[in-house]
């Protein structure tokens, strides 16, 4: 694997981090600052959902980063392929179902990690 599609899957797996951080352990305090379009009151009574939330995201980290650590080209090439088409499919989903924005921020920087998998 070359050194642009592992940069992107690794920026990919650190926003992974990141959401699983913020669903799993400060979704009633940061959580409202970062999703402005739920209301507030929503926040405490959906955190145990949040956190299963954020527990999937970092399977998807987690599958990132094992990608990057394979030895095997092909293998490595082909989980990153798994674990990308995931999000970005996951991204799309959300993007229709709860909001524009997580086309922007998780379906599209998926759709370019991917595309510099396969074709780089």
């Amino acid at each position: 694997m070359e050194l642009l599609p592992k940069i992107l899957i690794g920026l990919m797996a650190i926003e992974h981090c990141y959401i699983l951080w913020l669903e799993m352990f400060v979704w009633t305090t940061r959580g409202p600052k970062v999703f402005k379009g739920l209301p507030k009151e929503l926040f405490v009574p959906t955190k145990t959902l949040a956190a299963n939330q954020g527990l999937y995201n970092g399977f998807l980290a987690a599958g990132l980063f094992w990608s990057l650590i394979i030895t095997d080209s092909i293998w490595s090439d082909n989980v990153a392929i798994f674990f990308l088409s995931c999000i970005m499919i996951a991204g799309i989903y959300g993007g229709l179902t709860a909001g524009k924005r997580i086309l922007y921020i998780q379906a599209l920087p998926a759709f370019l990690a991917l595309i510099s998998v396969i074709f780089i």
